[in-house]
């Protein structure tokens, strides 16, 4: 069992709080994925955990023993960085056994388990070149065969993709679910990339400023969003946002956004009729919205500003209220640049927000808070 647990860790730069009370459990085999913007925090948080950077406060422990302040060969665990770290001067095969070597284990069972992750990693024939002789992306393998010899309980990665170039990526961030799924690790990922993250991952905590604001499946972190931060972060074309104004008459509930009114869902409309009179923001995602070339009572105006064909779909941005938006219509609907259509909003997939916390709303939200 190797569950790693985090409970309350902070760490701190002179005045800035790199993390800031992080709280999280990384189940035993599970591949879990940090993601958030570049200096969130979230390679702060690895570093604490790997033991290269110790926390000021809180505590970790891996598999119930607590690793807080143990130096980084007594925790059990391997770590791919994102420059491959790996030493120019040896062979790809000194390279994957160094850390075995250093561990102290036999010249027979360095062989074996080299053997094993080159083969694991499909580098068996470049293990007597050297690091000057490869590509970025034969480097990142051995980088991942080094820390797979280990067999250590827990794999840590800092960003392993971020140095190759997008095909690559894709090649590599394939093959490294399905490497992972096999070696069935304890996994903590780091990335700013939202595609690696909802792609690979087990679970994503997305970071923002030191602070973990969300923890969950990726089709979780995607349809329904904690917070605006997750919903902006989260997605291709991100989330989006427009302001209305909630209105209320005895038992109808509506939101007015521009000259357009909006009927939430009745599953959120208490919770929605506590804004009565006051601002509110609504969010939705591009694919979520049809694209209509007539009117109809359930759709909202729009103008045409800009269309992008990208194969696939086309992607436009509109004009709504004094509001822009982006919606993703079939490659084969015919639109352009100042045209009007009208748009509907499946209401259940409209996330209601409050515009001062941020926080998306609920069923179960305190209604009396806004009161």
């Amino acid at each position: 069992m190797a569950e790693i647990r985090i409970d309350n860790v902070s760490k701190v730069f002179g005045d800035h709080v790199a993390v800031n009370r992080a709280n999280l459990v990384v189940e035993d085999q599970e591949f879990l994925v940090l993601l958030g913007p570049s200096g969130c925090g979230k390679t702060t948080l690895l570093r604490a955990i790997a033991g290269l950077g110790m926390a000021d406060s809180g505590r970790i422990s891996i598999d119930g023993r607590d690793v807080t302040y143990l130096r980084p060969g007594e925790r059990n665990l391997s770590m791919v960085f994102q420059s491959y770290a790996i030493f120019p001067h040896m062979t790809v095969r000194d390279n994957i056994g160094f850390g075995l070597k250093m561990a102290g284990e036999d010249m027979k069972e360095i062989g074996k388990r080299v053997d094993e992750a080159a083969e694991l990693l499909h580098i068996e024939e470049l293990l007597e070149r050297r690091p000057s002789d490869m590509s970025g992306g034969q480097r990142q393998r051995v980088a991942v065969a080094r820390a797979l010899a280990m067999k250590a309980e827990v794999l840590l990665m800092d960003e392993p993709l971020s140095n190759l170039d997008a095909l690559l990526r894709l090649e590599m961030r394939a093959e490294l679910k399905r490497l992972l799924q096999d070696v069935k690790a304890t996994t903590i990922y780091v990335t700013h990339d939202q595609i690696e993250a909802l792609s690979m991952g087990d679970r994503i905590a997305v970071m923002k400023n030191g602070v973990i604001q969300q923890v969950d499946a990726p089709s979780t972190v995607y349809a329904e969003p904690s917070n605006r931060f997750v919903g902006s972060f989260i997605g291709n074309p991100p989330m989006n946002f427009l302001e209305g104004v909630v209105a209320v008459s005895g038992d109808d509930v509506n939101v007015n956004v521009g000259a357009n009114t909006i009927t939430p869902d009745p599953s959120i409309a208490r919770a929605v009729a506590a804004f009565d009179g006051k601002p509110i923001t609504l969010g939705i995602r591009a694919e979520n919205m049809h694209a209509l070339d007539g009117p109809a009572a359930d759709a909202v105006e729009v103008t045409v500003s800009v269309v992008e064909p990208l194969g696939s779909q086309n992607l436009l941005t509109v004009d709504v209220g004094g509001d822009r938006m982006k919606v993703a219509t079939h490659p084969t609907f015919e639109v352009a640049p100042d045209d009007k259509l009208w748009v509907q909003m499946p209401t259940e997939q409209i996330r209601w927000i409050d515009p001062d916390t941020e926080l998306v709303l609920s069923p179960a939200h305190d209604v009396e808070s806004v009161r």
